[in-house]
């Protein structure tokens, strides 16, 4: 089911539909390049600063894709105008994450079940307390079987979304891994929050980039194009 497009956003104008489910890499070059590779009938539906978006259909269903840049603050405003005016239902981030665990290597997939953050994104909600902000278990569920299913490894726990990437305190990724977090990005937490004070359904799969402690890195080729397990999960979800 497709969502008719209403008026342009600060920050989408929409050209075309938007469907109800939407994938949301952070890289706009890794939304073209999945809706190129995987859509049918894959038309853009937004160009506005570059933040490309797409929609098409997936064996018959209505998909879209859309970048939504780095770091909370832009993942909170893209997810908030998906989902207030473009009626988005489900959004399911496919992005890059470094870690720390010797548990898990380069190219592994994660499912992020909660995010913890160093952001202050979350004090928007004048919550009386610490908010863990949390995936939703149907979409999680959903992706966990799919991946046994395909026989794909995958690692399901917490994350941290941090608004650091060079962080001063050499200390601070230590400290989190050794408290069990899998993966550090930088959107999952404001996501998570976002989709659930409008109550819709948000998930983060991950593909591990760089092994922080091993130092490994991908290319920025492969970040773009060679995340293709992580992709096939989503789009199965779709």
């Amino acid at each position: 089911m497709s969502v008719q497009t209403p008026a342009a956003t600060p920050h989408i104008k929409p050209l075309a539909d938007i469907a109800e489910t939407i994938l949301l890499p952070g890289d706009p070059l890794r939304a073209r390049f999945i809706a190129e590779t995987f859509l049918d009938d894959a038309v853009c539906f937004n160009e506005v600063r570059g933040m490309l978006g797409y929609t098409g259909t997936y064996r018959g269903r209505p998909l879209s894709v859309m970048g939504t840049g780095m770091g909370m603050p832009s993942m909170g405003l893209y997810s908030h105008e998906l989902i207030h005016s473009f009626g988005v239902r489900e959004l399911i981030r496919v992005g890059s994450c470094g870690t720390l665990s010797e548990d898990i290597d380069l190219f592994d997939v994660i499912l992020a079940q909660g995010a913890s953050t160093d952001s202050a994104f979350l004090h928007q909600f004048r919550l009386p307390g610490t908010y863990a902000p949390l995936s939703s278990y149907r979409l999680l569920d959903k992706a966990k079987q799919i991946a046994d299913r395909q026989g794909r490894p995958v690692h399901v726990g917490n994350v941290l979304s941090s608004d650091v990437f060079y962080d001063a305190d050499e200390t601070a990724l230590p400290r989190w891994a050794a408290m069990g977090v899998l993966g550090v990005e930088m959107e999952a937490a404001a996501l998570f929050a976002t989709a659930a004070a409008a109550g819709v359904d948000a998930l983060a799969i991950l593909t591990v980039s760089d092994h922080i402690t091993r130092g490994q890195a991908a290319t920025p080729e492969q970040r773009q194009t060679a995340f293709t397990a992580m992709i096939d999960i989503a789009l199965e979800m779709a």
